[in-house]
């Protein structure tokens, strides 16, 4: 196999023809450190190579710019790179941004468990789902959220002052339960805040 033209394509990528017909779209600087040139004899086995090598980057650097862009799990971040890399090449870049310590499931963990439960007011049921939705490890979840100093009622009467204050309407007062349970709140926990809120607010009108 002889490699007849180069073409450079967006995004970093070149179009590589072999024997006069276009083969694949690889990554250009990969082909340049590895001098494929036009006129180069090729066998199976080098071409297999320089594919893998140009999927090794191209996940890495995928992974350097969605972790540039936010936090992430090394699952979530994984699964986000296999939508355009091979499943060995996205895994391979997760293991070594880790090593590199970019990546890291303990501290991403605790992070996200505190923005869920101050931030939006999540209970520590509703962030454990989230933790385990990101790939977290249950145990891992478990000794976080544990770790976390929270007043559950108190974040629920911070969501009905946010956006539920009028629970003598029945209608509010259904939205206002039927959100607290997406939140991971169990009707007793609700029905509690509920009273504590009602009793606030109408001490506070007198």
């Amino acid at each position: 196999m002889t490699i007849t033209a180069i073409e450079p394509r967006r995004k970093g990528l070149s179009a590589l023809y072999i024997d006069g017909e276009f083969a694949m779209k690889l990554d250009t600087q990969t082909l340049l450190e590895n001098r494929f040139d036009v006129g180069r004899d090729i066998d199976d086995e080098e071409l297999h190579e320089i594919i893998s090598l140009s999927n090794e980057r191209r996940a890495k650097e995928k992974a350097l710019w969605l972790i540039s862009y936010r936090d992430h799990s090394k699952k979530e971040l994984a699964d986000k790179i296999r939508r355009t890399c091979d499943e060995d090449s996205a895994q391979k870049a997760v293991d070594r941004l880790e090593e590199l310590g970019l990546v890291n499931d303990e501290g991403f963990a605790r992070r996200y468990a505190e923005q869920l439960i101050f931030s939006k007011h999540m209970s520590k049921r509703g962030a454990s789902y989230e933790l385990s939705r990101k790939g977290i490890d249950k145990e891992l979840a478990q000794e976080i959220l544990e770790d976390i100093d929270v007043d559950e009622n108190e974040e629920i009467k911070a969501v009905l002052e946010k956006k539920y204050r009028n629970l003598d309407d029945e209608k509010t007062r259904r939205r206002a339960v039927a959100a607290l349970q997406r939140l991971g709140y169990g009707w007793d926990s609700i029905r509690r805040a509920m009273d504590d809120y009602s009793d606030y607010t109408e001490e506070d009108s007198i």
